[in-house]
């Protein structure tokens, strides 16, 4: 007999499926909502510079004042596509010729790093999708490297290779005026300590923080004390904001801090190489 699974891991089920039969109710069964399927070069963390193909779900259980895709949270945009057709806008962009060497140029990385062979799953938030289960089956079984960028308060068992968590913390949070009920929903949600300790148990991981005041680096270090068991090698930080000014001032407090602390700088480099539009 099959033994039942413990009450905690139940309990990350029962909210994931909640939240997902609650945001994607108007989408077609058996579809995921994809804003955007494109390749660029990884900008953010552990595998910064390398190519890759990203898939972006459209839909979100949190409500970020900051985020910089509201078409995926705020303003939800998309098409509903099944995981035959996802996998299949996939596999065509390894055939980019020409264009690939264009853009490791821009970014001045060599031309011979052209081989398309990861792939990062974002959103929105991706878990909110079951079908997300098969679609990282299938791009495992084509030999993709699976990157899945999450705010770790929703949890699946999927298939991936490098689960890049971004836990939500208090400054987050939408203020009252113009986010309807968001803000209460969003401080309720936001954060999940049984869904991080499932993820980080199951999955080669990095923690990224965005960072927009000196506060939150000590909202950081607060976080990582009911999490004895993350190293700072898996930590990084990165700064609130989509133009080069903003990020260039939040840079130079951040990165001394990030330095004297042991964690990593989290630069945004995809804004740095193509700019902070759709696409990149």
């Amino acid at each position: 007999m099959t033994e039942n699974p413990p009450a905690t891991v139940q309990c990350i089920f029962i909210e994931t499926f909640r939240a997902q039969r609650f945001f994607v109710t108007d989408r077609t069964e058996s579809h995921v909502r994809i804003a955007e399927i494109y390749s660029s070069l990884q900008g953010e963390g552990r595998l910064t510079g390398t190519p890759s193909a990203l898939v972006r779900a459209s839909g979100c259980n949190l409500r970020c004042w900051f985020c910089d895709t509201p078409f995926t949270s705020w303003r939800p945009e998309g098409e509903d596509r099944d995981v035959v057709e996802i996998v299949a806008a996939v596999e065509q962009l390894k055939d980019r010729g020409g264009s690939w060497v264009k853009l490791l140029a821009k970014a001045g990385q060599p031309a011979d790093k052209v081989a398309l062979a990861h792939v990062i799953i974002t959103g929105g938030e991706p878990m909110l999708f079951a079908e997300m289960i098969p679609l990282c089956e299938e791009l495992r079984a084509r030999d993709w490297h699976i990157t899945i960028e999450t705010s770790g308060t929703l949890y699946l068992p999927v298939a991936c290779d490098l689960m890049s968590i971004s836990p939500k913390l208090a400054s987050s949070t939408p203020v009252r005026q113009g986010a309807g009920n968001w803000s209460d929903r969003h401080e309720r949600d936001r954060h999940q300590p049984a869904v991080i300790r499932k993820l980080i148990e199951e999955y080669d991981y990095q923690l990224k923080f965005v960072i927009d005041s000196p506060a939150d680096c000590e909202a950081v270090e607060q976080w990582l004390h009911d999490f004895p068991q993350v190293d700072a090698k898996h930590v990084w930080l990165m700064p609130q904001g989509i133009e080069p000014v903003e990020l260039q001032q939040r840079t130079d407090w951040l990165l001394p801090y990030c330095q004297q602390q042991g964690f990593h700088y989290c630069p945004r480099k995809h804004i740095e190489w193509f700019g902070p539009g759709r696409g990149t």
